[in-house]
């Protein structure tokens, strides 16, 4: 693809680059011969004269029996490349069955819009999953041929009620796998095995259906897709599908005049403090919907990024009379998420119809209602054609939404990335990307929502306050014209492999032929250990479950059932949250925001998993605290550079939410500090770490009283840039970092992935620690602050309050530390392995 770009800034505008795409013309094919006639027309009917070379070349290749991927741009029309091959199964044979599958409710209704549309004589589609009434699901196991539903729904009831299901996999045909690049880390690992406990069902019962995935443009999908099915895959790549063209802005916030004033830093609004400095978090291992809450500590076992086991609380730990203390601020950019809905209530102004995509639950919703403010303030009722779109949603309302953007009633949406997938989103003019979603796929994936009927499109991308998003509006080339990330996933991962063969015996016993489906020696090893410890009991048959219920296996890792959101005084569910984020989000005291309207959390029952709710309008928002303990469980192998060395292994990491701040609205002064009691939650998982000697640091010009800020600072930007390297946000991974740690005897640095068993993060960093800390060492040095921002060493999810950092330490440290390791890991003299996945 040809890019012209032009580089912006300088004069004070926040445009750093503007990049443009240009239009591209299509490159018809024909029908294929076996299409139906009853088929054809009726895509003739919806304006489908022909198909693009694309989609004709895998609708033969999945026809013809080969599993198939068709990796292409948004808006390509991947749809159609598995609709005709399906559509004619089921029109040709009408015993055969279709069964689809997406990672959101929202993209199955959309594909079912799709279908019924087509109105087909005896496709019988229909959508099965949590929304689902009891009665409907009855009569879709019964007379449904075109079967939509999500991993989640095929793990907990169609694969555990196989044998009410046999019919229906008796003629199952086609499997689609829409958006497959969405499953991956640990969520895709547990999808793999359900896959592969399909496949074992649908043999059981007679049937091999070919497999159709349908994915973004992304690094080695035929790889990616063989590791999901576990099936030989061929992959479709070249995009033949016509394109507008597409203006894409990089824009960063304007700095905040200097100031002084109490802690935090600035003087802030109720905007800022819901989506600047917020605490709130996700649970790691939930790609479906990103991150919760966007400054967060990562939870479900991660600890928060940028603890020190040398600092002191940090400095927002005020004593509880709010006492605070005159400081010298360092820069600090205005809030993306301020800018993002200044940009949206300016588009639905000028009548452009536009989605913002935001990373957090939270702040979509704040973005929605400072966006229809100030568009009321402007034109009474304007703001109603304004609104937020986010998981945790009731169903009704979901689809509400859905159809008023549709039809044109609502000209604009802040929505977290459900929307992100392939929804056909018809005429959508601009997209505003609040933040680096995580990876260059998911850029592309968001920004092609906007001129989806063909014509020309904005999309901006809005620069928070961080190293990587700094890095990237400062160096476009690592945007544009680069090749997508490669999707990362470990079916092999014990914490994954084991509970889904528990899955697998308690469907059917477990044969030496399924342990080959399930990955060979690693299976073996899992099902050795499950015997030993009564999960598993061995019979001449096979493996066999040994409980009466059904293994609890949840596949987001989100660490059990979602927690209901509900409002004390009348009993109405307002949403749910997932259990990692209830201790930061739902704590009690804590401020909780649903469609724009603020409550407090009058109490937060775990065990029940509810939290009761007030409406209020307190002055002050809420800021959990947590801490972190990191131990050193066992190292898989390891790069010894002489003063440096390299590690990469098991590590024991242990985190609770300990207390939480009041602070004003208007000028962020801290009112007070409440003690919690909230559990701890433990987790074991895989890290890279660095360690570097006492004399290294020396002759680096680090005095001894800096190494605990330079090594802080340095692990900070290091896990704000190793999505670079990886497919994981900060949000997936988290750190630790000591002048000298018990297990390392060093000084040591630690990122760990936030998954139970880790997701192949760290193991992708410590193949690229060379470049990957290259780039964390001109991001800070490129930094044109003194002392450290949010732009190069500051986090926001960090859990001593950013105390202590050194910049330009950080900088002599990582110097010292890149002129030791080799380019690679495999480079080194001294390379020690161990037993690893096999990524």
């Amino acid at each position: 693809m040809a890019f012209g770009g032009e580089r912006g800034g300088a004069d004070g505008s926040p445009i750093t680059h503007v990049e443009r795409v240009p239009a591209r013309d299509g490159r018809p094919a024909p029908w294929p011969a076996w299409t139906p006639a009853p088929l054809r027309d009726a895509l003739a009917g919806r304006g489908i004269a022909a198909l693009w070379e694309h989609q004709a070349a895998a609708a033969e290749l999945a026809h013809g029996g080969s599993h198939v991927v068709l990796a292409t741009g948004t808006a390509s029309g991947k749809s159609l490349a598995y609709q005709l091959p399906a559509l004619s199964a089921l029109l040709a044979d009408p015993r055969a069955t279709v069964l689809y599958l997406s990672p959101t409710k929202a993209l199955a209704a959309d594909q079912l819009r799709a279908i019924t549309r087509l109105d087909l004589d005896g496709i019988r589609p229909a959508t099965l999953d949590g929304d689902t009434p009891r009665e409907e699901r009855e009569w879709i196991r019964q007379h449904a041929r075109f079967v939509l539903t999500n991993p989640d729904m095929l793990h907990h009831s169609l694969l555990p009620g196989h044998a009410r299901w046999g019919v229906f996999l008796r003629r199952l045909t086609y499997v689609v796998i829409d958006e497959c690049h969405t499953y991956r880390g640990v969520f895709g690992s547990h999808v793999a095995h359900v896959l592969r406990r399909l496949r074992r069902a649908a043999t059981r019962y007679g049937s091999r259906p070919t497999f159709v995935l349908a994915s973004a443009t992304s690094g080695d999908p035929a790889d990616t897709a063989s590791r999901l099915t576990g099936l030989p895959v061929v992959a479709v790549t070249e995009d033949a599908s016509p394109r507008g063209a597409v203006t894409f802005a990089l824009w960063e916030p304007p700095l905040l005049p200097p100031e002084f004033g109490p802690e935090p830093v600035r003087p802030r609004t109720a905007l800022d403090d819901a989506t600047a400095t917020h605490p709130g978090s996700r649970a790691a291992g939930n790609p479906t919907e990103g991150s919760e809450i966007l400054d967060a500590a990562v939870t479900g076992g991660a600890g928060s990024d940028g603890d020190s086991l040398d600092a002191a609380a940090g400095p927002g730990a005020a004593a509880g009379g709010g006492e605070t203390v005159e400081v010298e601020l360092p820069p600090v950019r205005r809030s993306a998420l301020r800018e993002t809905a200044d940009l949206l209530t300016e588009a639905v102004a000028a009548g452009t119809r536009t989605l913002a995509f935001v990373r957090s639950r939270r702040g979509a919703e704040v973005v929605a209602s400072m966006a229809r403010r100030a568009l009321d303030e402007a034109v009474p009722g304007l703001g109603d054609r304004v609104a937020a779109y986010r998981g945790g949603y009731l169903r009704e309302d979901r689809r509400a939404i859905e159809r008023a953007l549709l039809t044109g009633e609502l000209l604009a949406l802040a929505s977290t990335n459900a929307l992100e997938l392939g929804v056909d989103l018809v005429g959508l003019d601009a997209v505003l990307i609040c933040g680096y979603p995580g990876t260059r796929a998911s850029l592309w994936q968001q920004a092609g929502r906007a001129g989806r009927s063909g014509g020309e499109a904005l999309a901006v991308l809005v620069a928070r306050d961080d190293p990587l998003d700094t890095y990237l509006v400062h160096h476009p080339e690592a945007l544009f014209g680069r090749p997508v990330e490669a999707t990362v996933l470990d079916p092999t991962n014990p914490y994954v492999l084991g509970p889904q063969l528990c899955c697998a015996a308690s469907e059917a016993p477990l044969t030496s032929d399924d342990l080959e489906l399930f990955g060979g020696a690693p299976a073996r090893d899992a099902v050795a250990v499950l015997t030993e410890t009564g999960a598993l009991r061995r019979r001449p048959s096979g493996w066999y479950w040994t409980h009466r219920g059904r293994p609890e296996v949840d596949l987001r890792g989100t660490g059990g059932a979602a927690v209901s959101v509900v409002e004390s005084a009348t009993g109405r569910l307002l949403g749910t949250v997932d259990p990692g984020s209830a201790h930061l989000q739902l704590h009690t005291g804590a401020v909780y925001l649903h469609q724009g309207v603020s409550y407090l959390v009058d109490g937060l029952d775990l065990e029940d998993a509810v939290a009761l709710v007030h409406p209020a309008e307190p002055d002050f928002s809420t800021h959990a605290r947590d801490v972190t303990n990191l131990s050193v469980a066992e190292v898989r192998e390891y790069v010894d550079a002489g003063p440096v060395g390299l590690f990469l292994g098991e590590v024991d990491v242990t985190s609770q939410v300990v207390s939480y701040q009041r602070r004003r609205l208007r000028t962020g002064e801290v009112i007070d500090t409440r003690p919690l009691d909230l559990p701890v939650r433990e987790l074991r998982t895989v890290a890279v770490w660095f360690t570097i000697s006492p004399q290294a640091l020396a002759a680096a010009g680090v005095a001894a009283a800096d190494v605990p800020g330079a090594l802080h600072a340095a692990e900070h930007a290091a896990i704000g840039l190793l999505p670079l390297m990886a497919t994981c946000d900060r949000w997936d991974i988290g750190g630790l970092s000591t002048a000298n740690h018990a297990d390392t005897e060093a000084s040591t640095v630690f990122v760990y992935d936030g998954h139970p068993g880790g997701a192949g993060f760290a193991e992708r960093a410590y193949d690229t620690a060379a470049a990957w800390l290259r780039a964390t060492r001109e991001a800070i040095a490129s930094c044109g602050c003194d002392s450290g921002c949010p732009s190069c060493v500051q986090s926001p999810k960090c859990g001593n309050g950013n105390s202590p950092l050194a910049k330009g330490a950080a900088v002599a440290v990582l110097d010292a530390v890149l002129d030791a390791l080799p380019d690679s890991p495999a480079d080194s003299p001294h390379l020690v392995p161990g037993p690893r996945s096999d990524l």
